[in-house]
């Protein structure tokens, strides 16, 4: 029998009485409930339609609740669902799948449930791979929930137990607010020396260094694009030291930086030892991957010790896998990404001549981010400003978010059938809302 359904203000109660504290909602003091979605459109309980920009898990040309994505699901669950002891064609095809967007040498596969799983097991491959402990990552970086996660993560460690002495932070690649700027001449090396000072310095403590841990494109530290050429100059002194680099994707890849299909590809003739990809990988479903070499995963295997994940894998999840790259090939979503992200770009960058406000715009294909500041030449965090935005942008019915360390980065991660029209209409109502006097 249906339940009938809850007004928000009792499901809220509800939330309250249940639902750890830490678990938070977007626009606590009014939030929305969500009922259903389609596309890049989700809808409250009294059938209001919001405009999503930035529910980066939604992936497919229709986004939330992709038709394809649930045939493949249902189809898959009537048939069988089970663990990876047994033989299925659905894993070996969805590895072949994957392996054949990424370079030859990322060719062995571990299939999990989240980011955070992915993350975690590719921790694990690098220290047994180099038999080293210590991880350097950038500053502000966020690299899941577990707990050998929040330790690389300083966006997360620096609020609870600090930082372990295994862990290295170097500065965040940032040429618009960080040491080394868009004038700077070289702001690549300048960043990857920071680097080899941070392993210099561990070394002369007989510090050794297992890997590099970075977002291709860091999106909790406000949506930053490395200048390029900083990871291939990063992976030679972190490889000289015995460690392999580690490109996260969780965020970011499956076509959505438009130009590649991954975001480590941005960096030209750049290939990382080991990637992890979750998020969009299952279009709203838990599906996460870590790609690794040969060598990496043979040293994981010289253990002895199985690696198995009830759930990573299974029948059910790899149809949804290979639905979500079915989808993005037919309906050439990486070619629309990089159109539409072009064309938001365009219209953000014309808001930037008319309002102080806005003090950088940055981004790669649908992953952009409006950078808002008090003053143009300090570039100090409008961080009250973005709130206002953000509150003021619901209102209006269309939702974003923000990020970066003064919570001043308007972030746009919307699903990728994402369209012209959506991106007009959002940037009119920013330009209404920059131009009125309470902002």
């Amino acid at each position: 029998m249906k339940a009938e359904p809850r007004c928000r203000r009792e499901t809220l109660a509800l939330r309250r009485r249940f639902i750890g504290s830490s678990c938070r909602l977007f626009f606590p003091e009014d939030p929305v409930k969500i009922t259903r979605a389609k596309g890049q459109y989700m809808y409250d309980e009294n059938g209001n339609e919001y405009l999503d920009c930035i529910n980066n898990v939604a992936h497919g040309k229709f986004g939330h609740c992709h038709p394809e994505v649930i045939r493949a699901a249902h189809q898959q669950n009537q048939l069988l669902n089970t663990n990876s002891r047994y033989l299925h064609d659905n894993l070996v095809d969805y590895a072949q799948r994957l392996s054949n967007t990424l370079p030859e040498k990322l060719c062995t596969f571990y299939f999990l449930n989240s980011g955070s799983e992915a993350n975690d097991l590719a921790l694990r491959l690098a220290r047994q791979y180099t038999k080293h402990e210590d991880v350097i990552v950038m500053d502000h970086a966020y690299h899941g929930h577990l707990t050998s996660l929040i330790d690389i993560s300083p966006y997360k460690f620096r609020n609870l137990d600090g930082q372990k002495e295994w862990v290295h932070v170097v500065p965040l690649p940032d040429t618009y607010r960080g040491l080394f700027r868009e004038d700077h001449k070289d702001p690549a090396s300048a960043y990857a020396d920071e680097v080899k000072k941070i392993i210099d310095q561990g070394h002369q403590k007989n510090r050794k260094f297992a890997a590099f841990f970075a977002e291709s494109l860091p999106s909790v530290a406000g949506q930053i694009i490395p200048p390029p050429g900083y990871f291939q100059k990063v992976a030679e002194h972190v490889h000289k030291a015995g460690g392999v680099f580690i490109a996260d994707e969780i965020q970011v890849g499956f076509g959505r930086v438009g130009k590649h299909f991954w975001a480590f590809q941005l960096q030209e003739d750049f290939i990382p030892d080991i990637v992890t990809m979750g998020k969009p990988a299952g279009n709203g479903h838990p599906v996460s991957c870590v790609a690794t070499t040969k060598d990496i995963a043979q040293a994981f295997s010289a253990t002895g010790v199985e690696y198995f994940n009830t759930f990573g894998g299974n029948p059910v999840s790899c149809a949804i896998g290979m639905a979500v790259l079915d989808v993005i090939e037919k309906e050439q979503l990486q070619a629309h990404a990089l159109q539409v992200g072009s064309f938001l770009m365009e219209l953000l960058h014309q808001q930037k001549e008319k309002h102080p406000l806005i003090g950088d715009i940055r981004g790669a294909g649908l992953f952009i981010g409006v950078d808002l500041v008090q003053d143009q030449t300090e570039r100090s965090p409008a961080t009250k400003e973005a709130e206002l935005v953000t509150t003021r942008l619901k209102e209006e019915f269309i939702m974003l978010s923000t990020d970066g360390p003064g919570r001043n980065v308007l972030k746009f991660k919307p699903p990728l059938c994402f369209n012209k029209e959506d991106a007009q209409l959002v940037v009119d109502k920013l330009d209404k809302i920059l131009t009125d006097k309470r902002c």
